[in-house]
């Protein structure tokens, strides 16, 4: 290496240690790491179940950890996280949401109902019944959010709101075989009881496929 070359670096040093001097800064505060913000926490309101809950919670906090971690609503299920297999479905005012999707905060004043909201052990809703019936359930880890969901597809359909597999937008939508499994093709089981699932939903529907 040349001496020219020793020189040049050796004042490459010399120069970075005089601007840092020069803009006031010590050199140990300018490795000090960043503080970073605290979490915001606010409070919401919703009716959770038939009860009013108050949670304050971090604004991060979506929908599904709120039912989970805070209320222990432990029937609502975590699968994907990224919405993409409807386990963590609930109802919002009586339509169904991938609550993994969805904050918390968002949900002021709105009517949550989870799987423990629709029936218990005793008196369960028709649908919970229907799926013990044709076991649709298996496994049971997608169970909750398919029951959800499978509730709300018949409250669509009674409501007239068309899928894509409507063929007559100006009539309304039947409770057949192809409009539930379009309307249920967002829950994703991995035993595959689709068809058990499918039976149940017909009976309850009125065996109107």
């Amino acid at each position: 290496m040349s001496k020219d070359l020793e020189i040049s670096r050796r004042g490459v040093l010399v120069g970075t240690a005089a601007a840092t001097t020069v803009s006031g800064m010590p050199a140990a505060h300018a490795q000090a790491p960043l503080r970073q913000a605290e979490p915001s926490v606010v409070p919401v309101t919703m009716e959770v179940n038939g009860q009013s809950r108050t949670l304050n919670v971090d604004t991060r906090t979506t929908l599904l950890d709120a039912l989970r971690e805070n209320l222990k609503l432990n029937g609502t299920k975590k699968g994907c996280d990224h919405g993409q297999c409807g386990a963590c479905t609930v109802l919002v005012d009586g339509k169904r949401i991938n609550s993994c999707l969805s904050l918390a905060v968002m949900h002021q004043g709105d009517k949550i109902t989870t799987i423990e909201g629709l029936g218990a052990p005793g008196r369960l809703h028709p649908m919970q019944a229907a799926f013990i019936k044709h076991d649709g359930y298996q496994c049971g880890y997608c169970t909750p959010g398919q029951i959800c969901s499978a509730v709300a597809v018949l409250n669509e359909i009674s409501a007239g709101i068309p899928s894509h597999v409507t063929e007559d937008l100006t009539k309304k939508a039947g409770a057949t075989p192809d409009e539930m499994r379009e309307r249920m093709s967002g829950n994703i089981c991995r035993c595959g009881a689709y068809s058990n699932i499918s039976e149940a939903m017909v009976e309850v529907a009125g065996g109107r496929a």
